[in-house]
């Protein structure tokens, strides 16, 4: 119960009070909607009791005005409700959309490398779409409809309090039974959140690796996994249909008990001649008036408890810490020479596991660190952590100096460039892709990027040039011209420091000639990691690290590592033979 509270009072000061003007005028509108409905049951009593008796037409006139301009004020009201309260709720939806959206982004590599990107699309997307039910129409309707039922109770208590009680017990106890009911769904909502965002990813997954489902012919095991997972999305729906159907039918059963009860008694008091027709029909008229809101209080009350449902997963996605806190990162750097050391740096992604120990070695300006070893090694974990991708659980990396731990990020990525070996290419054409790091960049920079990564040598073979519409991943390209282009972006993002992780490997060996001359000059007054198997690409390395299980075994030039004929001699000469 303590945690509904805290659920409804976060939603209450973050959401509904911030726009309490809105909602104020939303109650306005609601109660003058539920005044104009009350017209009709008031006029119906004085229509079967007063004018109907006399043949009075000229109260029969005024009458039908009146209820006339009651549907009038009914319909106006109802449009400004649309009008104000669910596009506000909109507009509240989109604006949590971004939030979140933004801080996922701010999220440490490790969070993303733990959740499936689609699970976390259906958490941005359709988690927060309950909160309309906050500032939209449904809490101001449930709002409305308890002023009107308890407005009804009164005026039913003035025409015949005995009926008035006799029908007030069957209420209460389905408001008992409603409350019970929302205490049980709620878990259920938030359950249901999480199952669909896990059925989301998987599915996510499988269409961005369709070539190797198709591949391995498993698409009855993908069908059969996602399979499984609707149906847990099916059997969670079949909870909270049947502790809603139970509510509804308890309210059919118990307000239908009511209205016989209602019938029996408005029944033996007219043929008593204690109560008119006309007091009966306006009785039974505002006992609909007052039941109608129970009712649909019961389903807005589904609503509301599915919307702090979904609320409640998106509040512990926004209390996850942020990569860059500015608190604990409060160096920021105005200009990065790219000087970079690591002293006695470790590394673990599970607890006691390091993959990464006691690594020291300095990269000073200019220099290139390239890093070999056997896959599994740890190269691509220190070119991770050389990029603040992660950061050292001992040790310090440090950059020009400062402890990279304590960094503002923005201000050293600025500087930054990476070529990864399966590099991220988005869908668009060539251009957008290279331009990706610097938007604005002028034509001339541009073009001097494309011919610098000898893109232009595909590109001008296509009939659409750099505007060349590459599909999702750059699926329409070869991996040879898939990684010119990210190298291109990188020449454009003109960082001081450059990391390469397999660079070259997906380019055959004419292009791969290409692409050496480009990186030299990429290179050339920069920082650079060089990460590659080929060790033929690393020869003009400044220094060459040999990473064995976390730990540099050998460090030095190529030359100099050749003559000692240890790891790298082993290394070289073995690719040499191949």
């Amino acid at each position: 119960m303590s945690e509904k509270k805290s659920g409804l009072k976060k939603a209450f000061t973050e959401f509904i009070w911030p726009r309490r003007k809105i909602v104020f005028i939303g109650l306005i509108l609601i109660l003058i909607s539920r005044a104009a409905s009350l017209i009709l049951p008031w006029q119906s009593k004085i229509l079967i009791d007063d004018i109907v008796p006399q043949s009075d037409f000229v109260g029969l006139r005024n009458l039908l005005i009146v209820v006339g301009v009651a549907i009038l004020l009914q319909s106006i009201t109802s449009f400004l409700l649309t009008r104000i309260l669910s596009v506000e709720a909109q507009h509240l939806i989109s604006l949590l959309r971004a939030k979140v959206q933004k801080h996922v982004i701010s999220l440490p590599i490790n969070y993303f490398d733990n959740t499936k990107s689609g699970e976390l699309v259906s958490r941005i997307m359709t988690d927060v779409e309950g909160v309309r039910n906050l500032i939209g129409t449904g809490l101001v309707q449930l709002v409305g409809g308890s002023i009107t039922a308890i407005a009804s109770v009164f005026i039913l208590i003035s025409i015949n309090a005995k009926m008035t009680f006799f029908v007030l017990v069957p209420v209460i106890i389905f408001a008992v039974i409603a409350l019970k009911a929302f205490g049980y769904i709620r878990p259920i909502f938030r359950n249901r959140g999480k199952i669909n965002a896990e059925v989301t990813g998987r599915l996510t997954e499988s269409l961005n690796g369709i070539r190797v489902i198709k591949g391995f012919n498993a698409e009855d095991q993908e069908n059969h996994i996602f399979e499984e997972g609707v149906n847990r999305l099916f059997l969670n729906v079949k909870k909270s249909l049947t502790a809603t159907a139970f509510m509804t039918s308890s309210s059919t059963f118990l307000l239908g008990l009511a209205s016989t009860g209602i019938m029996g008694i408005g029944g033996f008091y007219m043929m008593e001649g204690t109560m008119t027709m006309g007091d009966f029909l306006a009785f039974t008229l505002f006992l609909g008036f007052m039941i109608a809101p129970i009712v649909q209080m019961g389903n807005i009350g589904s609503q509301l408890t599915e919307a702090l449902a979904g609320l409640d997963r998106t509040e512990e996605l926004l209390q996850m810490t942020q990569e860059n806190d500015l608190h604990s990162r409060p160096i920021k750097l105005d200009k990065v020479v790219g000087n970079i050391e690591f002293d006695q740096v470790s590394f673990a992604y599970e607890d006691d596991k390091d993959v990464v120990k006691n690594v020291s070695f300095k990269a000073p300006l200019g220099s290139i660190t390239a890093l070999v070893g056997t896959s599994g090694s740890g190269k691509t974990t220190i070119a991770g952590l050389a990029s603040s991708f992660m950061f050292p659980h001992s040790g310090q990396v440090l950059v020009d100096g400062n402890d990279l731990s304590q960094v503002d990020l923005p201000s050293y990525r600025h500087n930054l460039g990476v070529v990864l070996q399966d590099d991220f290419l988005f869908e668009g054409t060539i251009r957008e892709n290279i331009l990706f790091p610097r938007p604005n960049a002028t034509e001339a920079e541009l073009l001097a990027a494309v011919e610098a990564a000898y893109v232009n040598e595909f590109a001008d073979g296509f009939e659409e040039g750099l505007e060349t519409v590459i599909g999702e991943r750059g699926v329409k390209l070869s991996g040879g011209q898939r990684q010119r282009i990210a190298i291109a972006r990188a020449v454009l993002a003109d960082p001081k420091i450059i990391v390469l992780d397999e660079a070259t490997s997906n380019l055959d060996n004419e292009s791969e000639a290409f692409i050496q001359k480009s990186l030299a000059a990429l290179m050339k007054g920069r920082t650079t990691f060089v990460i590659a198997h080929r060790l033929s690409t690393i020869r003009q390395a400044d220094q060459i690290l040999v990473i064995e299980k976390g730990e540099i075994a050998e460090r030095g030039t190529h030359d100099e590592l050749i003559k000692k004929e240890g790891r790298y001699f082993d290394l070289y000469t073995y690719q040499s033979r191949i």
